[in-house]
Order: C-alpha cells, then sequence, then structure tokens
C-alpha cells in the first residue's frame, strides 16, 4: 500500500486506487482515514488521502488563496482519477464538503458510503445512496470490506 496525502503529486497511478472522502472538521471527527490506511497496509493499491499534515485553519477559504485553492483543486483531482471512493460521514460533524462530494459522484459507480446513524442528514444521505444505487454500508469496517471487493472487480 502507498499513501499519498494532499498536496503531493499522484498521477499517473499505476495501481488500484482509494479516495478517502469524508469527515475531517479538525478536532470534530475520528481519524477514520487511519483506519482505512491500516486496513489496507498489506495491499498492492494508493490511497489518496486529503487530510494533510500542514493544513491550517487559518487560511482563508478564498479561490484566491493559493494554498485553499491548491487543496480542493487536489481533492477533485484525486476523486475523478481514483478506482473507487470511499465516503464516511462522522456522527459528530455536519460535513458539508463530503455532502458536496456525494452529489458530484453519486451517479459514478465509484462510490460506498458509510453514514451511521446519528449524522444530521442521514435521511438526505439514504436518499440519495437510494435513488442513484450507491452502496451504504453501517460500519468502517464494513466500509473497508466492501471498498477492497470494488477495487479488485475492477481489476
Amino acid at each position: 500500500m502507498k499513501e499519498i496525502k494532499a498536496p503531493f503529486k499522484f498521477t499517473p497511478l499505476t495501481k488500484p486506487s482509494v479516495f478517502l472522502a469524508g469527515s475531517i472538521e479538525q478536532g470534530k471527527a475520528v481519524q477514520w482515514q487511519q483506519k482505512v490506511v491500516s486496513y489496507f497496509k498489506d495491499e498492492d493499491v494508493i490511497i489518496l488521502n486529503p487530510r494533510r499534515r500542514d493544513w491550517d485553519s487559518t487560511w482563508k477559504q478564498d479561490i484566491k488563496n493559493p494554498q485553499f485553492r491548491d487543496q480542493v483543486e487536489w481533492e477533485l483531482h484525486a476523486m475523478e482519477e481514483a478506482d473507487v471512493i470511499a465516503m464516511y460521514f462522522d456522527e459528530n460533524t455536519t460535513s458539508p464538503i463530503t455532502l458536496l462530494e456525494l452529489g458530484l459522484y453519486a451517479q459514478s459507480d465509484k462510490i460506498i458510503v458509510c453514514c451511521p446513524k446519528g449524522f444530521w442528514r442521514k435521511g438526505n444521505v439514504d436518499i440519495v445512496c437510494s435513488r442513484y444505487k450507491v452502496k451504504q454500508v453501517k460500519t468502517l469496517d464494513t466500509l473497508c470490506i466492501m471498498v477492497k471487493h470494488k477495487l479488485y472487480r475492477k481489476f
């Protein structure tokens, strides 16, 4: 397994790849990305992880801010290039960007979603997933298993 974190370059991708879309909200969300990375540690895959080491919450979220724009552009590119998008909604967050990403990729056949009970917009997530036939699972462990199955069905 090779993990590539934002903002590092990663194309072309030469192995099956997974983008980790989901709750971050510094300090509120569990470090779920690390659990997924650990699960795939012995697999021949690339993990594209947007959780960057040098994130600075004081960065202005503006298109003119080069650090912020680079982060968003990296994430959009990573989702486009990834074979599978693992999406996790932490119940302790609002995750507006993850909701946006679900809308962008609901019709792509790339996503597997884990949205536990308690997430404030679970009903919306459930309806979108149902309408567009997005695979939905109940636990982070099951998300890892299903992502692995989806990855290897593609290759």
